[in-house]
């Protein structure tokens, strides 16, 4: 069995989070994402996710990273949603393609609803790029679902839209 773990983000992980980022857009998001987000190096991605970790803007903000063994392969960032106050936001799941299909994404997704429970969230909301059917898929599977929310983010050669997902928080 693989050694696997999800734990909050340490700032000696940032540069590990900043190519995650870069290599999963630059894999799974080039036909959605502009080229200057996909050109940015990583050392400026790294400072950003740095001050992730080191001063998140509130403390109910979070970074998860998902572990194989020592190599980090995933993370999962969330913080208050802007639409509620009861609501959390999972602003970004990204899993590494080379180490997907192996329940990473998932626990990510189990810890962080873990966390978002303690901190009193009662919903969670997220966002999927309407040409992504394999993060919609993998939402939907893990029981969120679409609310019917669109909006468009504007990459500078054309809009794309996002659809917004849902899940309750609530323990049964």
């Amino acid at each position: 069995m693989a050694d696997v773990s999800v734990r909050p983000a340490r700032p000696e992980d940032a540069e590990r989070v900043a190519r995650v980022q870069l290599s999963t857009w630059r894999t799974a998001y080039s036909d959605l994402l502009p080229a200057p987000a996909l050109d940015v190096p990583e050392v400026q991605a790294a400072a950003l996710w740095l001050g992730a970790v080191e001063s998140p803007p509130t403390p109910r903000h979070r970074l998860l990273v998902a572990m194989e063994r020592d190599e980090l392969v995933g993370f999962a960032a969330s913080g208050p949603s802007e639409d509620s106050p009861d609501a959390v936001e999972l602003l970004t799941l990204l899993v590494e393609p080379r180490w997907g299909r192996r329940g990473h994404g998932s626990r990510l997704v189990a810890a962080s609803v873990d966390s978002w429970r303690a901190d009193g969230f009662s919903t969670a909301l997220t966002w999927a790029w309407e040409g992504d059917p394999a993060t919609r898929s993998f939402l939907t599977s893990s029981g969120w679902e679409a609310d019917g929310a669109v909006r468009g983010l504007d990459t500078g050669e054309r809009v794309q839209r996002q659809l917004r997902f849902h899940t309750d928080l609530k323990e049964d």
